[in-house]
Formats: structure tokens, sequence, C-alpha cells
């Protein structure tokens, strides 16, 4: 009899609630079929087994307050009250959002004891439509880097080998849906942070378009938040939820988003599908990293489309020193008041030292470049998609490394310049802001997961979603192949 390592359960007894999709739990609960009370101690029962191996889950709320809640959620299905699709759902929220009652620590002793007094935006959505929130996921310190550890809780593991790193800034998020201690997650992307843990955990995200999950002020910046699935089906019911105008964020699309709670299927004959690679060895990749990719093409045939490469050269080193001053410019203003007292400079990670001191070169004419060059990047793509349908891309240069290592200082004998160079793959899509799913495309020789980014036009997360159904039913990988930890 196999045992789940450190779970001291046999892995042919892992709960079967906790197998199944967010949607096919969605519509037991909504049925009665299984209470929420059951629903929510089957969750948290699993995430003590589960959750020591990988440290995903942090800042955990009482259970027995939990339970309460739970029971709230039954008696209002009682009265024939249904809040919505996520009734009586546990969510855990990324450590970068606030969710009220909760800490804040963003992975930084500095804000170790901050604790939240309201929910942000999509948090309240989700609470709204009837998801019980947990606990947090974990983050890099200041979700800074695509590796998740930091000084406050410690390292997040990988899902498929627990000496690897589970990726960032949504680590925590990834690995806690792999091992299926939720059934859905929120997480938020500015440098592959949606893109890069789902690769690595053989699962779905969706980086929206500017907008679709409003955020307040006048100037759209490269971070935005998304959603994170094991299906393309909970991917987009997690965005009908959090997706929608407010009054608040002027910027925020308009379009109704229950039409993200519709029918997936459509037909992709003749659809075209330009692939990026790593513009023509301009980017460096781990070997194998390449190949796992292309092997994604016979599916996207088999669905109808036609795969081919661009030929076009596109100004991608334009777009790394576009993106580079984009990245101070927003990461270092926000946390420029830590640097300025020497009791918290003296806590904060050097990579976040790094961009703040980028922020403190910059001049107004730099400013004037960061927006110009978005703007001719963006040019450029959509040029692109005149040709194309859409664009696939990897999204990550380099498979799952040791989560001892800080960060790769190498690839495939290529130095890296910066702390997060190794992740340049996921920096052109952040600036064109165009709407990015991760899509699962299989495993190495070492039994190491990698994904694609599948790159739709402006504000055409449905169709992008549509597509991405389309390939996930010919390859279904997140079903395919679980964790060892679950088999």
């Amino acid at each position: 009899m196999s045992v789940a390592p450190g779970s001291g359960l046999p892995a042919s007894q892992i709960p079967d609630l906790v197998l199944l999709d967010a949607v096919e739990l969605s519509w037991l609960i909504s049925r009665r079929e299984v209470s929420c009370v059951e629903v929510l101690e089957t969750y948290l029962g699993h995430i003590d087994r589960f959750n020591p191996a990988v440290n995903a889950i942090v800042s955990r709320a009482d259970e027995a307050k939990l339970i309460d809640q739970a029971r709230q959620r039954d008696q209002e299905l009682d009265r024939g009250d249904y809040a919505g699709w996520m009734h009586g759902f546990p969510i855990a929220v990324k450590d970068l959002s606030d969710a009220g009652g909760f800490p804040t620590t963003k992975g930084s002793p500095i804000l170790a004891d901050e604790v939240a007094t309201a929910d942000e935006l999509h948090v309240r959505r989700m609470r709204a439509a009837g998801a019980i929130v947990i606990g947090k996921t974990n983050v890099p310190e200041f979700g800074l880097g695509s590796h998740t550890f930091n000084p406050v809780f410690g390292t997040t593991l990988n899902a498929y080998d627990t000496t690897r790193s589970a990726g960032g800034s949504s680590g925590g998020a990834g690995s806690a849906l792999a091992l299926r201690m939720l059934p859905v997650a929120d997480g938020s992307d500015f440098m592959g942070s949606l893109r890069n843990p789902a690769a690595w955990a053989n699962l779905v995200s969706l980086r929206p378009s500017f907008g679709r999950v409003p955020s307040e002020g006048f100037l759209s910046t490269p971070s935005v938040v998304g959603p994170m699935g094991r299906t393309v089906r909970d991917v987009a019911m997690l965005l009908s939820t959090m997706a929608g105008p407010d009054e608040r964020a002027p910027l925020s699309i308009e379009q109704d988003p229950t039409l993200f709670a519709g029918s997936l299927e459509h037909g992709f004959n003749g659809t075209r599908i330009g692939w990026i690679g790593d513009f023509d060895g301009y980017l460096a990749t781990e070997p194998g990293v390449l190949d796992l990719c292309a092997e994604s093409f016979a599916s996207f045939t088999e669905i109808g489309c036609e795969v081919e490469p661009v030929s076009r050269r596109l100004p991608v080193e334009q777009a790394w020193q576009t993106f580079l001053l984009w990245r101070s410019w927003t990461v270092g203003r926000n946390h420029i008041d830590l640097h300025t007292d020497p009791a918290a400079r003296a806590m904060l990670k050097p990579e976040l030292i790094f961009e703040i001191e980028g922020y403190q070169r910059l001049t107004a004419d730099d400013i004037s470049r960061a927006l110009e060059g978005r703007d001719e990047w963006y040019a450029a793509v959509s040029g692109l998609l005149v040709d194309y349908d859409f664009l696939l891309a990897p999204s990550a240069q380099v498979f799952p490394f040791d989560a001892d290592q800080r960060w790769p200082r190498q690839i495939d004998g290529r130095s890296m310049d910066t702390y997060h160079r190794w992740m340049e793959t996921v920096a052109p899509w952040t600036l064109s802001g165009l709407p990015i799913v991760n899509l699962p495309v299989g495993f190495n020789d070492a039994g190491l997961p990698m994904g694609v980014q599948l790159i739709g036009r402006n504000h055409a997360e449905w169709p992008l979603l549509q597509l991405a159904h389309a390939y996930e039913r010919a390859t279904d990988w997140p079903h395919r192949v679980l964790p060892p930890l679950l088999r």
C-alpha cells in the first residue's frame, strides 16, 4: 500500500471531496448533497496532513470559528439564501492582498503584526459569493522574485518535488492548489507571478487584461489580480466573481462578468497561433524547456489550430529596458518609506533595495521613456496579432530549481545579470497588458512540470479561455498527473 509522504495517510484514502474540480464541488453544495461543514472539515483535515510538506498556507484562522462560518452557510441554504457559486468554499488569500481580520505580512518581518481591517475588492467579491477565508497563501518577501521564501514563514516547496521551488510570487497558491488543499485561489501578477507558479504546479492561471479585475487609480500599473485553478472552467468561474466594474476604479472594464460563467465550448478550425519561443535565441533557456513546450503544438493542431514560428523580429531588448523602468518606478516608489528608515532598511531583502535604488536614480525623462516604450511595444505586438489570432511562449526559462537556491545565477552557461533576468520570458507580455493563460504542457524526465503562455488580444479573455478549454480537453494534464504526495 502506497503512503503519501509526510501525511501518514494511504494515498488511496485522499478524500473524494478535495479531488473534485471547484465547479463540481459547487454543484454538490448547491444541491445539498454535501454540507458546507463537511466540506470545510474535510479540507482542513487535508491541509493538516499535507501543508507541512510544502508550507503553502499560512496565518490559519481558528478552526472553531471557521466551522461556525460553515454552519452559517448551511443555515443560509436552509433558508434558500444561496450566495453564489463559491458558497461554502474554503479559500486562502495571497499574502500580498488584504483580507479583513488576517495579517498581511507580505512575507516581511516589518509587517508581521499588521492585521487588515477590510477586504480588498476581489476578496470582498469572493466572500460575497459565499467563500470562507481560512488563511493566507505564502509569498516571497514583498512579492519579489519567482521563488517563494521569506523570513516570516519560510520557504514554500513544489508540490511535484519538495526539494524544488514552487515559483512565485503566487507560489503558496500554486502548491496549495496542486495538492488539492484549496478548490481555487487568487493570485497577482507583475512579472509572471500567476504564470510561473502555475507552470511549475501543473495548473491553469489567467493574467487578465488591465481593468478586468479593477484596481484604483488612473494609471495601468503592471501588476494585476487574477484567478488560478486546476481547470479552465474553474478559472473562468473565479474570474466571473473577481471581474466587473467598480466606481473607485476609473479604468475598470464595463463588460458584464457573468459572461465568464457561460459555455466554453467553441470550434477553432483555422485558428493561427504564433510561436514566440526564445525570440530566436535571445532568451537563455534550460535544455528541454523549449522542446517540452513545442510538444503542445500537436494538441493545438488536434483541435484545428495552425501553430507556426513567428519570423518577424520584435524589439524585445528595448521591451526589457522599458520593463526595468516600470519595475523600479512602481516597486521602488511603493516602498521608498521603508528605505528611509534605517531600522526597516536593515530588514529589507537585497532585491527590494535594488528596486528602490533604481527608483531613486530615475529622472522625469526616464518616466517618459517608460511610457513611450510601453506604447511602442504594444504597437509591435498588436501588429503581430493582425497576422495571428493568438501567441504562444514559454511560461518559464527553467524548470523548478533547488529550493535552497535564491535564484538561478545562470541558464545553460549564460549569466543572469539581475535577480529577475531568468524570468524575462514573461516580462514583454506583462508590458503589453494583454490577457494570458498559463497552460500545462507536461513534464521532463525528472518529473518536473512546465507550461506555456497563451496570449490573446486586448480585453479578449473569453475567446482566450475558450481556446484554453479546447486545449485542456485534448490534454487534461492536471488530472492525468497528480503530485507524488497524492499518488
